[in-house]
């Protein structure tokens, strides 16, 4: 579970911006959080809304940036044909309108939880090269805090149930010492318990081949393909049942069953509209965050996804009874249809913009102070306020309507 992300002069994103997954304290469906073994509330939804060019597609690329740096010298020896999708190279980029930030290093911090602990990772680099790096946990059965390790560029120092291991003197500087730990150590618990959930716990969805995504998740999981099925029809999309055949040169193609008026017909998927393709593309994702219990990150949820299904996904997430897994959907998105009370709680919405200074500001709508010092009402129209601006970041404009965010 993503609980928060924080980073610093990355692209548009110049000052320290936070992205929180913690649920606020407010009454608003109150039955639509994520409880913790220890109490502790989260969200299962977020979205991220602004014009184009406003950064929110940078605040997710910032995540997967962090997560790729780690996963990459993991996956660099593995021929695995599914790990090679996940292999896109993601280059750490400072904020560039400024002589001094573009020579200053990008800052990262993320708290994520797994079913046995909450880590803090925290991460500075500079031109790919690591200047400082550590990792601290807590307990979820115990609450005893550690530190795990500490990097910086003099020094290495292993602590607690890290200090009986041992680190090479020629650790490349560019090498994360988590990334090295998972490569030296892969069988050591609390290894594996970090590393598990960088690779396992978080997805970032790949539109780049939606029908190599399809064949994998199938191929792997039954389960998957019975949810997708079940969710096909909660959609009413007259889609009974689809199939993945693969041919002699590993090329595949899906079919999908209609039944219209009693006459049963098979469809390629390529002569399917282009929302059903990508919600074909899209589905293998949802499932299996919903049945693993996973963080998936998608940018642009939206496109191409007619109103009705999007609500349906997000409510997909929102319902504890649905989601049992304590799965979570962060998204950025233009559609106006879904910004309301009714599918969102305040905190679960969010904004970004470029402010008078052309860098990035997020903020959610829970903090948001309007003019006067008041903060945006549960009972207000969101997408009106939205599109008049009164949330700050216009719609249509990049800039930053310079309102007040609450500290």
């Amino acid at each position: 579970m993503l609980c928060q992300f924080t980073v610093k002069n990355f692209k548009s994103i110049r000052e320290e911006v936070t992205f929180d997954m913690q649920a606020a304290a407010i009454s608003e469906h109150e039955d639509r959080v994520i409880k913790g073994t220890d109490g502790e509330l989260y969200l299962p939804v977020s979205a991220v809304y602004g014009p184009n060019g406003g950064g929110k597609s940078n605040v997710l690329e910032a995540l997967h940036s962090l997560v790729m740096k780690v996963l990459r010298p993991l996956y660099a020896t593995n021929n695995n044909e599914n790990i090679a999708i996940k292999m896109k190279k993601l280059v750490i980029e400072p904020f560039a309108f400024d002589k001094e930030t573009i020579n200053e290093p990008t800052e990262f911090e993320l708290f994520f939880r797994t079913a046995l602990a909450e880590y803090r990772y925290e991460l500075i680099v500079k031109k790919e090269v690591i200047e400082y790096e550590r990792l601290d946990r807590i307990k979820l059965e115990t609450g005893r805090k550690s530190a795990l390790f500490e990097r910086d560029k003099k020094e290495i120092s292993l602590k607690g149930t890290f200090a009986k291991l041992k680190t090479s003197d020629e650790l490349s500087d560019t090498l994360p010492l988590l990334s090295y730990l998972g490569i030296t150590y892969s069988k050591n618990d609390v290894v594996r318990d970090v590393l598990g959930w960088f690779d396992e716990g978080i997805d970032f969805l790949n539109y780049g081949n939606p029908m190599q995504e399809l064949r994998m998740a199938v191929s792997k999981s039954e389960d998957v393909k019975r949810l997708m099925l079940q969710m096909i029809q909660e959609m009413d999309l007259d889609i009974i049942d689809f199939r993945v055949e693969e041919n002699e040169n590993d090329r595949i193609e899906v079919f999908t069953k209609h039944i219209v008026n009693d006459y049963e017909a098979e469809l390629n998927l390529f002569d399917e509209s282009s929302g059903t393709k990508k919600l074909f593309g899209l589905l293998p994702f949802i499932a299996k965050s919903l049945l693993r219990g996973t963080t998936l990150v998608i940018d642009e949820l939206d496109a191409k996804i007619h109103p009705v299904l999007l609500k349906y996904l997000i409510m997909t997430f929102s319902d504890m009874e649905k989601n049992r897994n304590g799965a979570q959907l962060i998204f950025t998105s233009h559609d106006l249809s879904t910004m309301n009370s009714e599918i969102f709680r305040r905190d679960e919405i969010w904004f970004s913009a470029i402010n008078g200074y052309d860098e990035s500001v997020l903020y959610s709508l829970v903090d948001f102070r309007k003019e006067g010092g008041n903060k945006p009402r549960n009972d207000e129209n969101y997408s009106k306020q939205y599109m008049e601006g009164r949330y700050g970041a216009d719609p249509y404009f990049k800039k930053l309507i310079d309102w007040e965010v609450s500290d």
